[in-house]
């Protein structure tokens, strides 16, 4: 850290109670945002309340600091970025202040979506949807004047701004709104920064109010400078109303009241499919006659890319379809929705205009059918390769009766840049969405990402559009703004002169201070390339960077490519009810915690921007440590980028150089643990109920005495294997199977090896356990060991591929088990047997599902009397294989089967066992342990033994695991009966 950011780090954590933060790292963090763009800040302010953002404010202005007002950083023109201090509210400013009946107090750093389930027992919402509002803040909401898919009924968030609680850039603090400005009125206002500003905007106004008028855009949204139309009457000025849609340049918000709307009572959408993409253009005009609540339009590849994401899609969408209008209505009566929505459908395919149809009124399919609107443009981020969709002109608008000749007019100019676009359309009011794909690498590229935005927005205006219809200026349209307006341009520096005259308010964005933006600062993705001496010595100008060496199985061109999959669109942010993207941010709402964040340091190593050493220090380890390998940002990230692998390479890095911590030593050697627990066993149960050896296991191994643990068995499942002969290869013909007995079912749960042993023989499926096999190692690869780990699989890969290779399927009850074998193995391994074990290893459950599809498995169930919560592991939704243990115990007569909240257990692995972590495991799991404790449910059910201790962590009930649940209805294991009955039998209570 410099000097200067060293004092300013001094100086603000002096008058600050939130944090403040300017070290290399944290700047990385903000120095980019869902756009294009990459500027390093100098520093990052965390607020707490008003008082924090004045005295940010008066302290920037002291010293002559720009600042930068962020929410998410979900911005696509990259208005939240910049080289000033950047103001954070979304870690703490996020409460919501006051609920009325038609309205709501809020602090800018509140997601939409939380909003709205605050309102949502009211019978309210705050009606402006943008596509991020599970994500985007209020904030973020009313700095660019958001509107979405729903603008036809419910207008932006403009049109619900009551009033703003604004700091002023010279630190002043007002409330404003509706303000009257008549003479006794203005005169006799109690403040005189007040009085001054009214006046002052309402004599400019007043003055330019033709030249207002003369440049306004035909179009129905703008988002393009300034928006001035309408905000002053002869009696009002909209003050409140003229801040919205500013993007921070003229003030920071600190509070708003926004007017809230009934939520609609019933719903429908019907999809629209058309062979041409000028139909689906003409058939909007119809469409919006008839008064829907939303009309979007896709095109031929968000369809295609949709089919080709999500197999639903596949069957939904039919593939000649070359255009797409989703078309919604809303309304309090059930025949009244459907027969408005029945109408329009009628109506367009009257016309000969849509080839085919579908509808729904149920409210699943309806959010099955939104999806489309909401994650398909998202998701072309999954494409590889070095061009991608870029962001720069994506907000056009145009008014709606000119839409269909101006959609001919953008593709013959891509058409003349020699450029594909995706195109996506709000079409109803005519707002669209183009995202050229070009390599920001390439300056070929760049330069016609200048010419493409000239050209076409020369097009746009030229039908009285606007270059902004919903997304803002930022630095991608600001040097624009000036060709869209003319002679009324001088006005905004005049605006932005009286409410900010040292210019410190976000400067450059609205205004084009900076002419080449648009190009400046692009976010590079490309490794930088390591010279040699010889090299360095002719071209003494390229700088050499140590690099560390790779821990895992690809190159640095690899890991780069993984890194920039990450566009910043802001979804792993999320904390939405049914997803389970990153537990720890659900827990603790940081962007050191949001997996976007793991991926921009590591593509700032990769670039140079932080030296590589960075990799092998302590801050970096420990925004490495928030990720837990769950492995959920990766499964339902649009773009799939691999976060954990990511951070299994900085993790490993670090421990390389470092090696690991004694705790992390510990945990990473379970399985040796567990052996050495199993050999005195006594010992060690005892230790396991006594409160003093808890404490000292506490202090020495840093595990959490309040943690639940199993039971040592008596005798390890290996060691009944040899009795059974198991441990010698079956000379049966038929299907055969190696077991992969892994730590907890060897040492703590062999009742689980019998059960599957048990299981398979019933289904004439031959068993084999390799005597020499050892635990998968998945602790050692999440704490980043990795040469320790790559000596397990080695060991392990050796046995297994031996066993393939003479006809065995590999079969593990532990989903972390198999997700070693089938994806961490080849990580950590280049090598043929390690892919030939990725390949023939399962996940029991999943394996006998497959049998019971290809009606193989026995149906002989008896019937079983119970109603059990079942709980998806993580690690089994990372193999893709669906919820084949749940789908296997509904085919048990009489047992019913209730998914439990879909969340995280927050065990991950040994995460939840240290004891610094106990607590937010526990926050993290309490949805799972809530739903658990339901008076209906007799016990739980999971097929991972991690998530096992932690839904026994909160409950009395048991948790099964379902093969045994099987073996008992099959009247092989009788003992499991008595766990229906009598809760608590396997885990101490400490």
């Amino acid at each position: 850290m410099d000097e200067q950011r060293a004092r300013i780090q001094d100086d603000l954590r002096g008058l600050l109670a939130g944090d403040v933060r300017c070290d290399d790292l944290f700047l990385e963090l903000y120095s980019s945002d869902a756009s294009l763009y990459q500027i390093r800040p100098l520093g990052i302010v965390l607020p707490r309340s008003t008082e924090d953002v004045v005295a940010t404010v008066q302290y920037a202005a002291t010293n002559q600091i720009a600042l930068h007002a962020r929410g998410a950083g979900t911005g696509l023109a990259g208005d939240s970025l910049g080289p000033g201090l950047i103001v954070d509210f979304s870690r703490f400013m996020r409460r919501v202040v006051q609920t009325g009946e038609r309205s709501v107090r809020v602090q800018p750093g509140l997601v939409l979506e939380r909003l709205n389930d605050h309102l949502a027992p009211l019978g309210r919402m705050f009606g402006p949807d943008p596509a991020m509002s599970h994500v985007t803040t209020l904030g973020g909401v009313v700095g660019v004047d958001s509107g979405g898919s729903h603008w036809l009924r419910y207008g932006s968030a403009r049109r619900h701004i009551e009033s703003l609680q604004i700091v002023l850039a010279d630190g002043s603090v007002m409330e404003v709104g509706r303000e009257p400005i008549s003479s006794p009125a203005v005169e006799d206002a109690p403040d005189d920064r007040k009085r001054k500003l009214v006046g002052d905007l309402v004599d400019l106004l007043r003055r330019q109010a033709p030249l207002i008028e003369k440049y306004r855009p035909r179009s129905l949204v703008n988002r393009c400078g300034y928006v001035l139309d309408g905000m002053l009457t002869e009696e009002h000025l909209e003050l409140a109303k003229l801040l919205c849609g500013a993007e921070g340049t003229l003030a920071l918000i600190t509070e708003m009241t926004l007017g809230t709307v009934p939520a609609p009572k019933y719903r429908g959408v019907a999809l629209l499919f058309f062979d041409r993409l000028e139909y689906a253009a003409r058939a909007v005009h119809e469409i919006v006659a008839l008064e829907p609540s939303a009309c979007d339009l896709m095109d031929r590849r968000h369809l295609s890319l949709a089919r080709e994401t999500e197999p639903r899609y596949d069957l939904l969408i039919p593939p000649e379809a070359e255009a797409l209008l989703l078309v919604e209505q809303q309304g309090d009566d059930r025949a009244e929705v459907r027969d408005r929505l029945r109408k329009i459908v009628d109506r367009v395919k009257s016309k000969r205009w849509a080839f085919d149809s579908r509808q729904t009124f149920e409210e699943e399919e309806t959010e099955f059918y939104w999806q489309l609107a909401r994650s398909v443009v998202p998701t072309l981020y999954r494409t590889r390769g070095t061009t991608r969709p870029l962001p720069f002109v994506e907000d056009v608008a145009v008014p709606p009766d000119v839409l269909g000749k101006f959609l001919v007019q953008v593709q013959n100019v891509f058409k003349r840049h020699q450029v594909t676009a995706p195109l996506f359309a709000h079409a109803g009011h005519g707002q669209i969405h183009l995202r050229p794909f070009l390599d920001v690498e390439n300056p070929v590229d760049v330069r016609t990402m200048q010419a493409l935005a000239e050209d076409l927005y020369e097009q746009v205006l030229a039908v009285g559009g606007t270059i902004s219809g919903e997304h803002g200026d930022g630095l991608s349209r600001a040097p624009f703004v000036a060709r869209q307006y003319g002679e009324l341009y001088p006005v905004f520096r005049e605006v932005k002169r009286i409410f900010d005259p040292q210019y410190i308010l976000n400067p450059g964005k609205k205004l084009g201070d900076i002419p080449d933006s648009l190009t400046r600062n692009l976010r590079n993705a490309a490794p930088l390339e390591v010279v040699s001496g010889e090299e360095a010595a002719e071209e003494i100008d390229v700088p050499q960077t140590p690099i560390v060496a790779l821990q895992l199985n690809w190159n640095l061109d690899q890991l780069a490519d993984a890194a920039a999959q990450c566009n910043g669109c802001g979804a792993c942010r999320t904390q939405k009810p049914g997803l389970r993207m990153c537990p720890i941010f659900r827990i603790s709402p940081a962007e050191e915690a949001s997996p976007r964040a793991k991926a921009n340091l590591m593509r700032s190593v990769v670039t140079g921007r932080l030296d590589a050493s960075m990799l092998v220090k302590d801050e970096f380890k420990e925004v490495a440590d928030l990720c837990v390998n769950c492995q959920m940002c990766r499964l339902e990230c649009p773009a799939v980028v691999d976060i954990p692998r990511l951070m299994i390479e900085a993790k490993g890095a670090y421990v390389a150089t470092n090696g690991l911590r004694p705790t992390d030593w510990f945990l990473s050697r379970i399985d040796r643990l567990s052996s050495l627990g199993s050999m005195f066993r006594p010992l060690a149960n005892w230790s396991l109920t006594n409160r003093g050896a808890r404490w000292l296991m506490e202090k020495t191994l840093g595990i959490a005495q309040r943690r639940k643990l199993p039971r040592f068995a008596p005798q390890t499942f290996l060691r009944r294997a040899r009795r059974r002969r198991l441990t010698r290869p079956t000379r049966r013909t038929g299907p055969k199977v190696l077991y992969f007995v892994d730590t907890y079912a060897n040492y703590h749960d062999p009742q689980l090896g019998e059960a599957l042993v048990a299981v398979l023989e019933h289904n004439a499926v031959a068993v084999y356990v390799h005597p020499r096999q050892i635990g998968s190692g998945m602790a050692m690869i999440s704490q980043g060991a990795l040469d320790p780990a790559r000596k397990v699989a080695r060991h392990n890969v050796t046995i297994l591929a031996e066993a393939v290779r003479q006809g065995y399927q590999i079969v593990t009850t532990e989903p972390s088990a198999a997700l070693c074998l089938t994806q961490e193995y080849p990580a950590l391994l280049d090598d043929d047997d390690a892919r030939t074990v990725a390949e023939n290893a399962t996940e029991a459950c999943t394996f006998l599902w497959r049998l019971h599809h290809s009606g193989k498995l026995a149906l002989n169930f008896k019937p079983v009397d119970a109603i059990l919560g079942y709980h998806q592991p993580c690690h089994l939704r990372a193999l893709n294989v669906g919820s084949p243990g749940e789908n296997l115990l509904r085919l048990i007569p009489g047992l019913r089967v209730r998914r439990t909240a879909d969340s995280c257990s927050g065990m991950a692995g040994t995460w939840g066992m240290k004891r610094e972590n106990f607590r937010n495991s526990l926050r993290a799991g309490w949805p799972l342990i809530a739903s658990l404790r339901d008076t209906r449910l007799q016990a739980g059910t999971t097929e991972c033994s991690t998530c096992k201790m932690q839904m026994e962590q909160g409950t009395t009930k048991p948790t099964i695991h379902p093969l045994k649940l099987l073996a008992y209805s099959y009247g092989l294991l009788p003992d499991v009966g008595v766990l229906l009955t009598s809760p608590g039998q396997e885990l101490i209570v400490t």
